[in-house]
């Protein structure tokens, strides 16, 4: 049963109405309506990402069977567990809303800060693993390690470097997969970066109270959002992780 805290006594809803609008109504379907518009087109941007990976993986298969050897599928899973709940906890957050439930609010949408929190703390484990292990697409790029963990070059009895015949050889062209990972999954964290930084001003703003029945636009739009860099995440995760 809700405590009395959560049913908090809205302040009418018309001084929220921006003066080109007639309604709370109008207003929050053009609002709905300009976050569809603008979701096509981040959509539209990531499909002409994934078509470059599609090229890319069809003309060097067998590199990217190699390369993807590298990525730790375990890692993935997490973070694909984490962003399925994270887009629950925001959908719960919009419901909250709806019902004026304060807390439940509140309460959502500092779980989908932890678990965005909690997504971005992995992919940087996982950044400086490559990063460690000189598979960054710089000017001094080169695998220490072939996917296994065996060093790719060892000294010999001469004190020289050689290549490691125990070792599977890095393709030549392996800069073109992970420019290709950097990219997607480098862009891709840049929204979860942006959509956290939402979140925590709709959470300054549900600490006020300003959100409830009569108006849960802001919760509503950002969700929205949520669940297409979520989305965008879960067909990331097999192209780069899964299929080899």
């Amino acid at each position: 049963m809700s405590s009395a805290a959560d049913h908090h006594a809205e302040v009418d809803p018309a001084y929220r109405l921006a003066h080109h609008f007639e309604s709370p109504e109008q207003q929050f379907e053009t609002g709905k309506f300009g976050m569809w518009a603008f979701l096509v087109t981040e959509i539209l941007f990531f499909s002409g990402l994934f078509t470059a990976y599609s090229v890319y993986r069809s003309n060097e298969a067998d590199l990217f069977s190699y390369a993807s050897g590298y990525l730790d599928t375990t890692l993935g899973c997490i973070n694909t567990a984490v962003l399925i709940l994270s887009s629950l906890t925001m959908a719960w957050a919009v419901r909250c809303a709806q019902l004026g439930q304060q807390r439940g609010l509140k309460f959502c949408l500092i779980v989908t800060l932890l678990c965005a929190g909690g997504f971005m703390g992995i992919k940087s484990v996982e950044y400086h693993h490559k990063i460690h292990n000189g598979l960054f697409p710089n000017a001094h790029f080169g695998a220490h390690e072939d996917p296994d963990g065996v060093p790719l070059h060892i000294t010999d009895e001469s004190g020289a470097t050689v290549a490691n015949p125990a070792a599977r050889p890095a393709p030549e062209n392996l800069r073109s997969f992970f420019g290709i990972y950097f990219c997607m999954t480098g862009l891709h964290g840049l929204h979860v970066l942006i959509g956290m930084g939402v979140i925590f001003w709709l959470y300054l703003r549900a600490r006020r109270g300003e959100f409830g029945p009569k108006y849960f636009g802001p919760i509503d739009f950002t969700a929205l959002y949520w669940h297409v860099v979520d989305l965008i995440w879960i067909f990331l995760f097999p192209l780069l992780y899964l299929i080899h």
